[in-house]
């Protein structure tokens, strides 16, 4: 499948994820790209291809995906904020998804979508039996289960398969630059002690790379599939710490487990008073849970990313540190 003569959407294009993937299409071939997105690119260059939409407007996105007549539907938009109080929040997970794939029904050039969900569909749940064998984390998590069920049941007249991202780090990243990474730099943070977590991770690049691979791989390997996206699980310990030495040129610290609990306890009755604390109960809890996806699915079509952790990281803390000054 050669896809230099092809057109190829991008749904939330202006993100952290889809930022990376329009670099990488640029970079590899003439290609024709659009992006749908509220929201303008973090990146000048990446303007020529932004086209403001909403995907709740059903109309309006129909009329992007007839004109465009892309080969190629990449669909990246969500809601991701895990602190959302309803359902409701999450329209753009449920009805807009719901739009998109009625759009990609009434058209003739679409071959292939990929649907973006998430890890957290099934979290601190261990290995999930099935694509289907669900244990969501909040609401968040919930609204990425009805984005999977919608697609499923949708009879769609493309190959399709859905991605479920680990959790995704490098560049233009949009929290850790103020949470993980600004703890290691103030010397701030402690890493839990006693046994090892197990987490899923993934560098970006790494991901848009399993993504493309996704793209032109054979009909009859991702057709109705799904798949993790991101690296081999990894302590997190080995994850963090390498991040403290090129950050501040030292092992991260580690911390009883006990003492960080009574912390979080603390953070906790701070928080309740309106006081931002870094350390409460649920944060506690993320770090100490394992939490590994099985990879071997993609990586069987994929390969594993072309970026070393190392190189990732140095990648990124030099981004970080030029863009978010001490």
């Amino acid at each position: 499948m050669n896809l230099n003569t092809k057109k190829i959407l991008i749904t939330g294009g202006s993100g952290f994820i889809g930022t990376h993937l329009i670099e990488y299409y640029q970079t590899k071939g003439n290609f024709t790209i659009i992006n749908l997105d509220i929201n303008k690119p973090k990146l000048f260059n990446q303007n020529k291809f932004w086209v403001k939409c909403d995907i709740l407007n059903k109309v309006q996105l129909n009329n992007y995906i007839i004109k465009f007549s892309p080969q190629y539907i990449i669909h990246l938009a969500a809601e991701t904020d895990v602190n959302g109080k309803d359902l409701d929040y999450y329209k753009a997970n449920t009805i807009g998804v719901e739009n998109l794939l009625e759009a990609v029904k009434s058209v003739d050039c679409v071959e292939r979508l990929i649907i973006t969900s998430t890890q957290y569909v099934n979290q601190f749940h261990g290995i999930p039996k099935d694509d289907n064998d669900y244990f969501p984390l909040g609401l968040y998590g919930q609204s990425k289960v009805i984005t999977e069920q919608l697609t499923r049941s949708a009879n769609l007249n493309c190959s399709w398969c859905i991605i479920r991202p680990t959790t995704i780090w490098g560049p233009w990243h949009n929290i850790y630059p103020e949470g993980l990474w600004k703890q290691i730099l103030k010397g701030r943070y402690f890493h839990p002690g006693a046994q090892k977590v197990i987490r899923s991770y993934g560098y970006v690049k790494n991901v848009v790379y399993q993504i493309d691979k996704l793209l032109s791989a054979d009909y009859s390997m991702i057709n109705g599939k799904v798949f993790y996206v991101g690296d081999e699980p990894i302590d997190l310990y080995e994850w963090v710490n390498n991040f403290s030495i090129v950050i501040t040129g030292k092992s991260v610290r580690v911390a009883p487990r006990i003492l960080l609990r009574l912390i979080a306890l603390l953070g906790d009755v701070i928080r309740k008073l309106g006081i931002n604390f870094p350390m409460y109960s649920s944060r506690y809890k993320n770090m100490v849970s394992s939490n590994p996806c099985d990879m071997e699915k993609t990586f069987r079509i994929t390969g594993k990313g072309p970026v070393d952790l190392l190189t990732g990281i140095k990648k990124t803390v030099d981004w970080y540190l030029n863009t978010y000054k001490k």
